[in-house]
């Protein structure tokens, strides 16, 4: 079995587009930090979250980069998500 998040597989990667991937990574990012931090601190409970996260990280990485180099196609934002952040931000 793959390491990693079972949302953030590379099937369920492909659906999203750049912003909701790049929103996706902010989020892995700043997990990650949490988790050093807790870790340098002894607090940590779960240190295999650790290493899923990075992988995660990588995931998000490689399908951005495959978009960019034109080995993946470019996903469109759907008028849903599109509504759903309008109404987020208010």
């Amino acid at each position: 079995m793959a390491l990693g998040s079972p949302e953030l597989t590379t099937d369920a990667l492909d659906g999203f587009d750049n912003a909701r991937l790049r929103e996706e990574l902010d989020k892995a990012k700043a997990e990650l930090f949490n988790l050093r931090f807790q870790a340098a601190t002894g607090q940590i409970e779960n240190t295999g979250r650790i290493k899923v996260v990075k992988r995660d990280i990588a995931r998000i990485l490689t399908v951005l980069r495959e978009r960019e180099l034109g080995i993946r196609e470019e996903v469109e934002a759907s008028e849903e998500d599109i509504k759903d952040k309008k109404k987020s931000r208010k």
